[in-house]
């Protein structure tokens, strides 16, 4: 039996430090609190154990959310990356995303290094076993060497670490991700708990020796040219890139992995956990899509300093033997060396619906979980929930309010609301597609949306908002400009207008209205009517989008301006559902279990009907509220 001694006390503690601790600790520090992040190896720290890159539809938003409220990723990324994309440039503004390759070790010491260099933070080495738990409060936590910690809050940002199993066809091992030591004892601890637990599944491709790779056979993926940043703090761009390669399966490689399908983990049956809708193995999206005669392969560079390329879209839990063979198939991968091979691995999860919108569990008082613990796939979603565990933790630490976005704010709140309303029954991936606001939850303007959330929590410095703020007005001043602003048909205006392929004008035109022109852009207007002086170009771009869509971003306000009445409309808090005659037994079940905080969030829980909330209104504007007993 180890001897249990007291190690220290703090406002917080986070258990973890994957890319949702660092985000929780890191947030939760520069708020003031005290903070002690724990991880079970100090040189994994960050750490990308699957694909080499940040950001992505939705999940690039995700980064720039992140960083207008004074988070970390976006910062770090900008410093690290090797390559970075604009996609869907030919698209409308709302699935616009930027995606950056990283140096996944640079990265990893970066984001270390300034974990290290925070004032209110200690980063320890050790596993933690269990809580402390008292009066159905967490108050700290005791690792595997008996050191107890005690703290205001907790928050558990354990990723795929819980029970963590690594499958290589037949072969089968207790393991966290990239053969670190799975955490056995604080997994077990939550179980006994009480927690409602879930096995999901992950995975991912092999490695290959760049000097092994044929890029002749291969289309090259180069960055953009444009300087580009998720962080609205950089300043100072990276401009020498390093280029990604595309190459293809086929049916020799597709052949293969029907032979060989009986020697999958996961058809033999040894995976029983919920794998990835969104990111399949090889062998599903062969099995799942056998009409298709090739699947895109990307071979993503790892990082300067290193041979490793990443073989994105390759995602297996074939035996190695198998793993190698499918390689030599592929075009310019014939004769690659494979420096690792690919797995699946095995994990437990939180059902999220245990969890109210702050991420605090509903189980137990001031502990929180966040990050691939509640169910989510990715580097980013991780992020998130972790930068919002971490402002919330804080908060409840100092007895302030906690902060919940809405899913018109963000699309951390669409995640987070998805989570804890819905659940999930695979790996969560956030889409364009789930966010209804889309339209205004945007990459260009998330400053705009949450800066002043960051600012009042204490994560955005004052120089900083005082920029944000300077921006704003000359946003307004320009959109207001060109408002009042009349463009003749003068000679100089009907040739710019025939090059744009435009109709000529007959009359005057006001800025506004000649902007609305889909083939007419802001330099257009420059052009014609250049502002007194040169406007920065995020300014620019904020003015097009807002004044070309001015009418659906109107549309979608009013939208959630009716959803804001019933996000007014406020549950009474342990009501008795079972006590309302008329709702639908699946109904009372759902209400029961998620507990909803408002009618809008009831309304959204899967398996609640319409007629189940007209009924559930009633009864709260009757004011005959039934509360379950103790």
């Amino acid at each position: 039996m180890v001897k249990k001694f007291e190690a220290g006390n703090y406002d917080v503690i986070v258990i973890g430090a994957g890319h949702a601790g660092v985000e929780a600790g890191l947030a939760s520090a520069r708020m003031g609190a005290k903070t002690l992040m724990l991880t079970i190896n100090l040189d994994m720290v960050a750490f990308m154990p699957c694909n080499p890159s940040v950001g992505g539809p939705a999940k690039g938003i995700v980064v720039r959310e992140i960083d207008a409220l004074g988070g970390q990723m976006g910062r770090t990324i900008d410093q690290t990356h090797i390559q970075m994309r604009m996609l869907n440039t030919g698209k409308g503004p709302a699935v616009r995303a930027l995606r950056a390759q990283a140096d996944k070790v640079l990265y990893q010491q970066m984001m270390k290094e300034t974990i290290e260099n925070e004032p209110n933070m200690t980063l320890l080495q050790g596993m933690v076993e269990e809580l402390i738990i008292e009066d159905g409060e967490c108050h700290g936590v005791i690792t595997n060497t008996g050191a107890t910690f005690r703290a205001k809050t907790t928050i558990i940002t354990a990723g795929t670490f819980l029970r963590g199993e690594v499958i290589i066809g037949d072969l089968k091992y207790s393991s966290g991700p990239n053969n670190q030591q799975p955490s056995i004892g604080l997994a077990d601890h939550m179980r006994a708990l009480g927690f409602d637990v879930v096995r999901f599944k992950t995975g991912t491709p092999p490695r290959v020796n760049s000097s092994t790779i044929d890029y002749t056979k291969t289309e090259i993926q180069p960055g953009d040219e444009t300087p580009r940043a998720f962080s609205y703090e950089t300043t100072e761009f990276i401009t020498d890139q390093l280029p990604c390669w595309l190459t293809y399966t086929n049916a020799e490689t597709h052949q293969i992995i029907d032979d060989n399908l009986h020697r999958s983990a996961m058809y033999s049956g040894m995976i029983k956990g919920t794998g990835p809708r969104y990111c399949p193995s090889i062998e599903d999206k062969v099995v799942r899509f056998n009409d298709k005669p090739r699947h895109q392969i990307f071979l993503e560079p790892e990082g300067r300093n290193t041979k490793e390329v990443y073989v994105q879209g390759l995602s297996t839990s074939l035996p190695e033997d198998v793993q190698q063979q499918i390689l030599s198939t592929i075009p310019g991968l014939e004769n690659a060396q494979m420096m690792r091979s690919g797995y699946a691995i095995e994990y437990d999860a939180m059902v999220p619906t245990q969890l109210w919108p702050t991420l605090e569990t509903k189980k137990i008082r001031n502990l929180y979980t966040a990050g691939q613990i509640n169910g989510t796939s990715g580097y980013e979603e991780a992020a998130g929930q972790g930068l919002m565990a971490g402002i919330n933790a804080a908060r409840r630490a100092f007895n302030k309010e906690e902060v919940i976005l809405s899913r018109s704010d963000a699309y951390i709140g669409v995640l987070i609301d998805d989570l804890v309303t819905k659940g999930t029954n695979e790996p969560y991936r956030l889409l364009t597609s789930r966010a209804e606001y889309r339209l205004l939850l945007r990459h260009d303007n998330a400053d705009l949306r949450l800066t002043d959330v960051g600012h009042e929590i204490g994560l955005i410095s004052e120089e900083r908002y005082s920029r944000f703020n300077a921006k704003k007005e000359m946003i307004d001043a320009e959109i207001n400009r060109l408002k009042e602003v009349i463009i003749k048909p003068n000679e100089a205006t009907q040739s710019l207008l025939e090059e744009a392929g435009s109709s000529a004008l007959k009359d005057g035109i006001r800025g506004t209205d000649l902007l609305r022109r889909p083939e007419i852009t802001y330099n257009h207007i420059k052009a014609l009517i250049p502002a007194e002086t040169e406007l920065p170009g995020d300014v620019e771009e904020q003015v097009e989008i807002q004044v070309k869509y001015e009418g659906y971003i109107e549309k979608s306000l009013q939208q959630v301006d009716k959803l804001k009445k019933m996000e007014n409309k406020k549950v009474p808090e342990g009501i008795d559902y079972d006590a309302i005659t008329g709702l639908a037994s699946e109904a009372r079940q759902k209400l029961h279990e998620v507990q909803p905080l408002s009618i809008a969030q009831a309304s959204r829980i899967s398996g609640v009907n319409p007629a189940d909330i007209s009924i559930l209104l009633v009864y709260i504007e009757q004011g005959k509220i039934a509360k379950v007993s103790g």
